[in-house]
């Protein structure tokens, strides 16, 4: 895909033609292209010595690097598009950084990826780069809690109004749409109740008001739903999860296919000044490789549990979108090409808060945390007393995370728990 293409990495330190003629002083350390008389203390900034170039590896280098060098005074420029003017400045991105957005935006079939920070500074970038004051925008009440409160506790403060949407809503969000409505924000499935949208119909409604459409694609890793064969504008997701793939990195990706979006987003994001560390892309670019592993082992896993959880006496209800009696099961099976690990399930109404706590406390191949996407499953209780546009499953519902532990064990474990509850 040529649209996604990006800088290739150069082995650093090039050696020339000189050098490699003269491998015994490079052993020894001789000068042998030096313009000017150096101390030794000069030389540990400015040295002559060059290194054999042609090293190849299976794994990607790590470029670190804030200033980035120019062959002359003529040559400075901070523009930060370095797919167009060549690498300027260390905060728009080192070739480490440059090789995951490429692959990122390979995979989502996009124009151009930007890497972020986190999750959370994905979407903080979509917002600050595509509304200004008086614009209106559309949220599903499912959404990611701190995308909610970006809103209410940021957005609102610069003039931005947001609406919330019930998830199901679908077309039904014609009635919703104002006239300075500028994006809509799509997640599905929504995050710990797990309702899948009707995201074609949501983006062609708000395609045919002026509206752009934006997705946390997270759950499927960016391959599970293809968001930009289903209309999506912008596509973000938290790499933390799936792509780094083992619980040590915050990391997040914006993509798009209009390369006038990839502009907005970019100058934005050169102003807010966040970077991403080279070393965490290269940690990201480590996950990716053996991400389908995972996946495929995670998505059996958490499909035998969850259709075991079906059977269990003690819950009400699992809300897995693959799972045919999960609510929005039909657009799950009609818009995705697979399933994730993250799940919720429901317990009976009997069961009590102390309950409840009692059942996540003690299990002990469920560790108990925020983020999901590790190789370590976790459970997390929630309660939605009195949350708007939450179903009324107060304390009653937790989440869990399966990682690629044994899947019996896992169920093992579930089962003595449940077997604990009065």
């Amino acid at each position: 895909m040529a649209a996604c293409t990006w800088y290739v990495a150069q082995s650093p330190g090039s050696l020339g033609k000189s050098a490699r003629s003269h491998p015994a002083e490079l052993s020894t350390g001789t000068p042998y292209n030096s313009g000017m008389a150096k101390s030794w203390r000069t030389r540990l900034i400015h040295s002559d010595v060059h290194v054999p170039e042609g090293y190849r590896s299976l794994a990607s280098p790590v470029f670190r690097g804030s200033t980035t060098l120019f062959p002359d005074a003529a040559s400075v420029d901070d523009s930060w598009d370095q797919y167009e003017v060549g690498y300027t400045y260390g905060l728009y991105g080192t070739p480490t950084t440059l090789e995951l957005a490429g692959k990122v935006c390979e995979l989502e079939k996009g124009y151009r990826t930007i890497i972020t920070p986190g999750g959370q500074g994905a979407i903080s970038l979509i917002n600050l780069a595509l509304l200004k004051s008086g614009n209106h925008i559309l949220i599903p009440e499912s959404v990611y809690t701190p995308n909610r409160q970006l809103a209410r506790h940021v957005l609102r403060r610069f003039g931005v109004e947001a609406g919330f949407y019930p998830p199901e809503i679908g077309s039904g969000i014609k009635d919703l749409l104002r006239e300075n409505t500028r994006l809509v924000w799509c997640e599905s499935p929504g995050s710990i109740t797990m309702e899948v949208q009707d995201v074609p119909a949501i983006v062609e409604t708000a395609h045919a008001h002026g509206a752009l459409v934006a997705l946390d694609n997270t759950w499927s890793a960016g391959v599970y739903f293809d968001a930009f064969a289903h209309g999506v504008d912008i596509t973000m997701q938290a790499l933390t999860k799936y792509v780094g793939g083992h619980s040590d990195l915050l990391m997040g990706s914006v993509t798009v296919k209009d390369p006038k979006l990839y502009q907005q987003l970019g100058a934005t994001q050169q102003l807010l000044g966040s970077a991403s560390s080279p070393d965490d892309c290269s940690l990201a670019l480590r996950g990716m490789r053996t991400m389908a592993v995972r996946l495929r082992h995670i998505e059996a896993s958490a499909l035998r549990i969850a259709r075991w959880l079906v059977s269990r006496p003690e819950i009400e209800r699992v809300l897995h979108p693959a799972i045919e009696s999960s609510p929005g099961h039909d657009l799950w099976k009609r818009d995705f090409t697979g399933s994730a690990g993250v799940f919720s399930i429901v317990f009976r109404p009997e069961a009590t808060k102390a309950d409840v706590l009692a059942f996540v406390d003690g299990l002990e191949l469920f560790e108990i945390g925020y983020s999901w996407g590790g190789v370590a499953s976790l459970a997390v209780a929630y309660n939605f007393q009195g949350s708007k546009g939450r179903p009324a499953y107060e304390h009653r519902i937790v989440r869990l995370n399966i990682g690629v532990e044994d899947t019996e064990d896992l169920i093992e474990d579930l089962e003595r728990c449940l077997r604990q509850l009065k």
